[in-house]
């Protein structure tokens, strides 16, 4: 790879790996019985698109330790790409999306597998749950596999378990604080950190670096930048899932609403509402209500401009980014590194899916 940083080179690298990465266990899936090739389609799709931004931390960690391109390296690289893959079957199916990638989620694809099942609706999602679990199986096998020395891998390997833990830890504090009656900024920040903003920017980055022997110093620059800059990524996910154009976006643009989410979005406007909003926002947030149309999502999206929360979350971004940029400048990184890093910045918190 040349040293200047190549988005596109380095994504089709990474879509390489994990297309044909993914195609292997699909056919070896579908071999077991032939019953079974829905679920393996499933599998292929669920890797099918993506921005890559989590591979592409995981490189630039490496090549700030100082080392140089590697394929070995973009294939370890790609395997956080799986655990995103698996993250994302398994919370379309939590949340009840629709959409994902302007495509019907895993969850409702594979109910014509099960059109006969007495229950099929249900079948479906315990075969999206599933497939969910081997994608994260096989990120841990195309990361053991990956080519790289046993040494380099064993230095990486303890952060596998915390990146699991934490994502779950995250998954499971959205669970436990949707619908919350007063939905409040520092718990909604908490959800994003370890739901998302970890496993986006910090633990891959780290992984790369760690596998690079990165020291100390570096170790804890990767994180000084990592952490905000993730809470960014997730920040600019929740205002595109109400204000994005769903075109680009390919995601439902009520599901935040409909599923009366915990978003730092949600908990800023209802911070800065008076009594009068609080009660409206109860009358459209309540169990039952009929938040499923797009009337109730627009008058959600009402209050909230009018309130100037989506400017708070603007924000709260731009703070954010700025903090991961003035870590990076600290850290005194070989040339391509910083420069792909602040490319990465960029890209991560100003997009428009």
């Amino acid at each position: 790879m040349p040293e200047a940083w190549e988005p596109g080179s380095f994504k089709a690298r990474v879509d390489q790996v994990l297309h044909r990465f993914a195609a292997g266990e699909a056919d070896q899936l579908s071999a077991i019985d032939g019953s079974l090739g829905p679920l393996a389609d499933a599998v292929e799709a669920a890797v099918a698109d993506g921005k890559r931004l989590r591979a592409a931390f995981c490189y630039w960690g490496w090549r700030a330790a100082g080392q140089p391109d590697s394929d070995a390296l973009v294939r370890a690289a790609a395997s956080m790409e799986l655990v995103h893959a698996a993250a994302v079957v398994h919370d379309d199916l939590i949340d009840d999306s629709p959409l994902r990638h302007g495509r019907p989620t895993a969850h409702l694809a594979l109910r014509g597998a099960v059109r006969d099942h007495p229950e099929p609706a249900l079948a479906a999602r315990s075969l999206a749950m599933l497939a969910g679990d081997l994608l994260m199986s096989m990120a841990g096998q195309l990361f053991v596999t990956s080519g790289l020395p046993a040494a380099y891998l064993s230095r990486a390997r303890p952060l596998w378990a915390c990146l699991a833990r934490e994502l779950v830890a995250g998954e499971c504090l959205e669970i436990l604080h949707t619908g919350a009656a007063a939905p409040d900024t520092a718990t909604s920040l908490k959800v994003v950190r370890y739901k998302t903003a970890k496993y986006t920017v910090e633990q891959p980055l780290l992984i790369g670096a760690l596998l690079g022997g990165a020291g100390e110093r570096l170790r804890e620059g990767c994180s000084a930048y990592g952490l905000p800059l993730g809470e960014a990524f997730q920040l600019r996910d929740d205002l595109l899932g109400l204000f994005g154009d769903p075109e680009l976006t390919g995601k439902d643009g009520s599901d935040d609403v409909r599923g009366h989410r915990p978003t730092a979005l949600l908990a800023e406007t209802w911070r800065l509402a008076g009594e009068e909003d609080r009660a409206r926002l109860r009358t459209l947030l309540a169990p039952g209500a009929e938040t499923r149309t797009a009337d109730a999502a627009d008058a959600v999206r009402e209050v909230m401009r009018r309130l100037k929360a989506p400017d708070r979350i603007e924000a709260m971004i731009t703070a954010r980014v700025e903090e991961a940029l003035r870590a990076l400048d600290e850290l005194d990184l070989p040339g391509p590194a910083a420069t792909a890093l602040t490319g990465l910045a960029h890209s991560a918190a100003v997009r428009r899916s």
